[in-house]
């Protein structure tokens, strides 16, 4: 193949991503040639419901694909031979009629508290009932468990319209991923814990990932192909990071057997050992209102990462 196109969502990470990919395909095939398809997703049109209200009404959008759906479908219809996706975003149980052919290499996998200019530096630090901005429910399940004198409150919009919301809004902070901040402005404010943005000089508190668990998948970018056409699937498979890719197949496995979606609190967190060896950690709020998680920690050689996703399932629910 000489010509490829991705399907992407238009926001500045999605697109900053998309444009990765197309640089590792560049230096793995020469002469290659790579365009994009920008589409909107439902997750895009929706901005009036949170995240949670996705699964939910007499016509419910099901929550387990509103990033990623009519990407899904510009591949069945022959418009894009691959589509991007923040993994995150990506159902756990996948129709066969598609699957994951490659991934990044991982970025920072933590989450991070966004706070107001000239103000305190750390969520410890903000006053009893201030609030903190997430669309997410297991950052409010950890932010409740963690700081239990702050309150939160939803926001939707891509990472630099949320930055702009804090700034004008009354809210004190708001809670990130770090990969999407370190891909749009650079990765200095993991060392600095400051991110300059349109002006404006934040304060930024790098969240213990051991303790304040990532969303699992969290900071890895994965490209979706057709199952049946191996020539794109064996030319995506080129870029792939294996390291990340052990991975993100633990931790979907954890998903996978817990049946998560997009309103579930769950939260895990992967690293491969100097020998080799797997360890991932979760924990699993048992509601959105629970404020202490069930929490399962074990350990894997390679080639067994499915195997350890569902053992830390039937561990928690044993």
């Amino acid at each position: 193949m000489q010509n490829i196109i991705l399907a992407t969502r238009g926001s500045d990470l999605a697109l900053t991503q998309t444009r990765m990919v197309a640089q590792a395909l560049r230096n793995a095939h020469d002469g290659i040639e790579v365009e994009e398809l920008i589409i909107k997703t439902s997750g895009d049109i929706r901005q009036d419901l949170k995240l949670s209200e996705f699964a939910k009404g007499e016509n419910p959008v099901v929550d387990k694909g509103i990033f990623t759906k009519e990407l899904e479908v510009a591949l069945v219809e022959k418009r894009a031979h691959a589509a991007v996706h923040s993994l995150k975003d990506v159902p756990t149980l996948l129709d066969e009629t598609f699957c994951i052919a490659a991934v990044l290499p991982r970025a920072p996998v933590s989450d991070v508290a966004l706070l107001k200019p000239n103000g305190p530096a750390t969520l410890a630090e903000l006053p009893h009932g201030a609030k903190v901005a997430t669309s997410s429910v297991r950052r409010q399940c950890f932010l409740k468990s963690l700081y239990p004198h702050l309150e939160f409150t939803e926001i939707r919009g891509n990472v630099p319209t949320r930055i702009r919301k804090l700034i004008e809004q009354d809210f004190q902070a708001i809670l990130l991923a770090s990969a999407g901040l370190a891909r749009l402005y650079g990765d200095s404010f993991l060392q600095n814990h400051r991110l300059t943005f349109e002006g404006k000089d934040l304060p930024v508190e790098i969240l213990d990932p051991q303790v304040f668990l990532p969303a699992a998948s969290q900071g890895a970018v994965a490209i979706e192909v057709l199952s049946g056409n191996p020539t794109v699937k064996d030319l995506i498979s080129t870029i792939n990071d294996h390291p990340t890719f052990r991975q993100i197949t633990a931790e979907r496995a954890f998903l996978d057997a817990l049946s998560a979606g997009c309103d579930t609190p769950v939260g895990a967190l992967s690293q491969i050992n100097p020998d080799g060896t797997l360890r991932l950690k979760v924990a699993v709020f048992e509601n959105n209102h629970s404020t202490t998680p069930l929490r399962a920690e074990g350990t894997c050689a390679e080639g067994e990462e499915m195997d350890l996703g569902q053992r830390l399932f039937h561990e928690l629910s044993a």
